[in-house]
């Protein structure tokens, strides 16, 4: 995890996350580097939008509003179909993201 992290600050930093730049930031926090870990994240990252994927990662909703129960049945009733189409939408997504996110960590151990 510590390779990626190296790499988001490189990105945050606005520098070329090469191996050497990589390298050079875990060994200055006292990291004794795996190269081959190194160019597997290089390599990784160069097909990778930073921003886009920072983006589209998942955030915690925010807690609704709670409503009287008596005012909530009916609008539930009128919205179910869209919502659950949003639900099933929305999980869909989430999958994606943590199989990609799950295919990076295996990267780097």
């Amino acid at each position: 995890m510590e390779y990626v992290y190296a790499a988001l600050l490189l990105h945050y930093a606005k520098q070329p996350i090469t191996e050497d730049n990589v390298t050079k930031v875990l060994q200055s926090v006292g990291i004794q580097v795996d190269e081959v870990k190194v160019k597997a994240l290089v390599s990784a990252v160069k097909e990778v939008n930073i921003d886009e994927a920072i983006k589209s990662a998942v955030a915690l909703p925010a807690a609704a509003p709670a409503t009287a129960p008596q005012q909530a049945a009916p609008q539930q009733a009128a919205e179910a179909k869209p919502a659950e189409a949003k639900a099933e939408e929305k999980k869909a997504e989430e999958k994606k993201e943590e199989e990609t996110l799950e295919s990076l960590a295996s990267l780097f151990g």
